[in-house]
């Protein structure tokens, strides 16, 4: 069956035509598009079918289809939802009708991504622990966790015959500083976001920025003119983490360094939570671009770190994805569920 599917992000969104046979997915048709270039997610599904009339033909099969399922970056609610890096409000009932399809779905960007967990093979995971691989930890719950322009996270809970995903704001929980250098961090971003400073200030694109001006500002250094203008030329973000891998300025490299640490820890906080002894999938655009690093002891040993509950952690299967369509094989997994409920 043929659906459309869609990964609605803070900055870009990506559509495909996918046909799905219980969970392996066959693409189609893709395109992507700059979200600033669009007042709204309407705006870009017009394009998409344009564009797909245009390189495929009016009277192509491909374009035909009744079923569509979205991931937004951000909470939703009956179908509804209030992208939050994002101006858009984006209803599924509005987009239905729009353009006559027999359902339309929204989900959470991190549980889309968790449905498509289930369409990944063995080669599209780096795995980083092993874990414990019992048949009875492996039918348990599993988390997913995903840096990128902001940070998600999401569930899976294991309901007897197969994990089944729900979504979680946690992300946005209150960081936790645990050293005098960690809290005058914390003191910083206060002051930045004038109070309320969560885990996605600090593990996301945006985080790697703000940890490397904190670093920049407690060490009273300036930010060379070749790293400055790299930043304003492209992502500031991905400029911080091209001259940290490449070693060539011992500030990004501190502040991927502790981006990773980060990363770990607040994995680690939500594997906890859910009792992820199924496993823990890190997802996003960062973990793949900066895969060395999450291979290096620094970030296994602090997932690990909680005190008594460490060996639980050591239990744990912790995996990277490597697929970076797995945004978009989720909804489109989620919309053929769907299509059988209509």
């Amino acid at each position: 069956m043929k659906v459309l599917a869609g990964d609605i992000g803070g900055t870009k969104t990506n559509l495909g035509i996918f046909e799905v046979s219980q969970n392996r997915v066959e693409s189609l048709f893709e395109l992507s598009n700059i979200n600033e270039e669009f007042s709204s997610l309407e705006e870009i599904i017009e394009k998409f079918i344009q564009q797909g009339v245009k390189e495929l033909g009016k009277e192509s099969s491909i374009l035909q289809f009744d079923h569509a399922c979205f991931g937004v970056a951000g909470p939703v609610h009956n179908n509804y939802s209030q992208m939050t890096n994002l101006s858009w409000i984006i209803d599924g009932q509005k987009i239905k009708q729009q353009f006559n399809w027999q359902s339309v779905s929204l989900l959470n960007d991190m549980e889309a991504n968790a449905w498509g967990i289930s369409a990944l093979d063995d080669n599209d995971f780096i795995v980083l622990n092993q874990g414990d691989a019992k048949p009875e930890h492996i039918r348990s719950n599993a988390s997913i966790i995903s840096a990128g322009t902001g940070l998600g996270e999401a569930g899976l809970f294991w309901d007897g015959t197969q994990h089944i995903p729900f979504a979680s704001e946690g992300s946005h929980a209150d960081f936790s500083p645990t050293s005098d250098k960690e809290y005058c961090l914390y003191q910083f971003l206060q002051k930045k976001y004038q109070g309320h400073v969560s885990w996605e200030r600090i593990v996301s694109g945006m985080g790697l920025e703000n940890l490397y001006q904190f670093l920049c500002l407690d060490n009273n250094a300036q930010t060379p003119d070749w790293l400055a203008q790299q930043m304003r030329e492209g992502d500031t973000a991905a400029a911080i983490s091209k001259a940290a891998l490449e070693a060539k300025d011992e500030l990004c490299e501190q502040a991927l360094d502790w981006f990773v640490y980060f990363y770990a820890r607040e994995a680690g906080n939500h594997a906890l939570k859910i009792m992820s002894r199924g496993g823990v999938y890190l997802g996003g655009g960062i973990a793949p671009k900066i895969i060395t690093r999450l291979q290096s002891r620094q970030f296994m040993q602090a997932f690990y770190n909680k005190g008594r509950m460490t060996n639980l952690l050591k239990a744990m299967p912790v995996k990277v994805i490597m697929n970076d369509k797995t945004a978009l094989y989720g909804p489109a997994v989620y919309a053929h569920a769907m299509s059988k409920k209509t």
